[in-house]
């Protein structure tokens, strides 16, 4: 029993539009991505092809306005794609939920100018985006970054680091986060730098225990120059800039975990079916259909959950503390279905010839990803209790 097209999702979505738009993912997920995705984890190949295919689908730029090339899908339907993708493979589920966040300030905080001149080849003119907060010194602690713009003329002129940037070194476009003030998040402004610009160079990948096709690498700004017509927001904006599409962004690991989840779950389901042990199925014992229902379940409240945080953002009310709630719990839950479908399929969930050793190795990146699980702790007791003292 090898790789699998995912199985469908009994799904409640709002128009037929959506209805036809997961149909068309889940036909390009089981023709294009299921196929080669054991063999391109495995090499660490990135399947950029792929990307410029989900480009000219309309998949890169759904919750963004169609006037500049998106798809203006609510944020439900959008993730409930982003979840179909992951469940085929999920450095493609991560790399569309990166390059969603990449563009978010763009979208949300540039001048009709700079929308009109950048969002059309973002979102669906094949280019791929990437998001650089974090920093060899600053990760959980991002407020204190040190990559440093300062302004010369009309132009900005960025030096720094930056660190464990998805898609670094292959993307077309970065949305930076620089200092161009004093300490602390009131001096951080944001930036839309050409991937190809002079003065900057990627380090080689990180070498992952998962997600090896999807490259990660630090990002080293040497004297780059910008013109101040790439500034997204006003200056000394970009920390609150950055904070607002991180609460999207967990949103999108959420519905990535989800769907993460839901393929080992399709795989265990499977292998207990098929697997006889004893004379009968691994199916008809009855403490192996506890840990199905257990695992079942941890998916289903997952989704559940995302989606409640969903429907609020499009809503327009504040949605913080649920997708804080849904990156922790979902992504906790598919370390656990994840390690559960390893023990399903036994010796077999140890070896690299069943994906779900796969998916284990990656479900453990979505607890450390955009906020590791222990900051979403921090956000939800701030938002029930208030700042911690100290």
């Amino acid at each position: 029993m090898g790789e699998r097209a995912p199985t469908p999702v009994d799904r409640l979505l709002p128009t037929r539009e959506a209805r036809e738009l997961l149909a068309l993912v889940r036909d390009i997920a089981r023709r294009e991505i299921t196929p080669t995705a054991a063999e391109e984890e495995d090499t660490g190949r990135f399947p950029r092809g792929l990307f410029t295919l989900l480009s000219a689908s309309g998949l890169l730029g759904l919750p963004y306005d169609s006037r500049h090339g998106g798809g203006d899908q609510p944020y439900e339907v959008y993730l409930q794609v982003l979840e179909e993708l992951a469940a085929a493979r999920l450095t493609v589920g991560l790399g569309v939920s990166v390059h969603t966040l990449a563009a978010y300030a763009l979208a949300a905080h540039g001048t009709d100018a700079q929308r009109a001149a950048h969002l059309p080849g973002v979102l669906g003119g094949g280019l791929l985006g990437a998001y650089c907060l974090s920093e060899p010194s600053s990760g959980s602690d991002a407020a204190a970054l040190r990559t440093r713009a300062v302004r010369d003329g009309g132009d900005w002129v960025i030096d720094g680091t930056k660190a464990w940037t998805t898609h670094g070194g292959i993307a077309d476009f970065y949305t930076v986060l620089a200092r161009t003030g004093g300490e602390g998040p009131h001096g951080i402004t944001a930036f839309l730098v050409p991937g190809d610009a002079d003065g900057l160079t990627a380090a080689p990948p990180e070498r992952k225990m998962g997600l090896k096709g999807s490259p990660t690498a630090q990002l080293h700004f040497d004297g780059v120059r910008v013109g101040d017509d790439r500034r997204l927001g006003a200056p000394g904006e970009g920390f609150a800039i950055a904070l607002a599409a991180l609460d999207s962004g967990r949103l999108g690991i959420a519905a990535c975990a989800v769907g993460l989840a839901q393929a080992a779950l399709d795989q265990a389901v499977a292998h207990a079916t098929e697997r006889r042990q004893f004379g009968r199925p691994l199916a008809d014992f009855q403490g192996l259909r506890f840990l199905l229902a257990d695992m079942a379940t941890r998916v289903e409240s997952g989704r559940a959950l995302y989606l409640a945080a969903a429907r609020l953002r499009d809503a327009g009310r504040p949605f913080a503390r649920q997708a804080a709630m849904a990156k922790l719990h979902c992504t906790d839950a598919a370390m656990q279905v994840t390690v559960d479908a390893v023990q399903v399929l036994g010796g077999y969930g140890y070896t690299a010839d069943f994906p779900v050793e796969r998916h284990l190795r990656e479900a453990k990146a979505l607890q450390i990803v955009e906020g590791t699980n222990q900051i979403q702790r921090m956000v939800i007791a701030r938002h029930l209790l208030g700042p911690q003292p100290g």
